[in-house]
């Protein structure tokens, strides 16, 4: 059964925090072969939107201040390709930003060969396409106001 959540870092135990960086590492560098620092320093200033299921996270994203009107969404995962799930964190992940960060806007950057699945939540693409750790990506806008 898939329990949603929407906590602070502050507020995650050490176990869905555990899972968190788990599921992140096995999709973004096992997956993807993509050795990057993912420990940033982002996720203790970031609202983090999780799925479990069985006691493991099988979809998440976190969101964090870019400036005074923008929220910066990324890291976003899931670990069961074509279910649905991936969608269904998406309109989690926007909903629970707007109602916890109030922003004026949403932005991503999106990996290129993703853009479509945020374009069906509304963001639309903003940049010319560049390289984010080898990978091609586009920043996307969400207007919130």
């Amino acid at each position: 059964m898939k329990n949603w959540k929407a906590k602070w870092f502050g507020e995650l135990t050490t176990g869905e925090l555990y899972e968190i960086l788990r599921s992140r590492s096995e999709i973004f560098v096992v997956e993807q072969q993509c050795v990057y620092q993912d420990i940033d320093g982002m996720d203790e200033k970031a609202l983090h939107v999780f799925c479990e299921e069985d006691g493991r996270v099988t979809a998440c994203l976190r969101a964090f201040r870019k400036d005074a009107e923008t929220v910066q969404m990324g890291r976003v995962l899931t670990l069961k390709h074509g279910t649905g799930t991936g969608a269904e964190l998406l309109k989690r992940g926007v909903h629970e930003i707007r109602e916890q960060m109030n922003p004026g806007r949403i932005y991503i950057e999106a990996q290129t060969q993703a853009a479509g699945f945020y374009e069906r939540e509304g963001f639309r693409i903003c940049s010319e396409e560049f390289l984010e750790d080898g990978i091609p990506h586009v920043a996307m806008i969400l207007e919130c106001t």
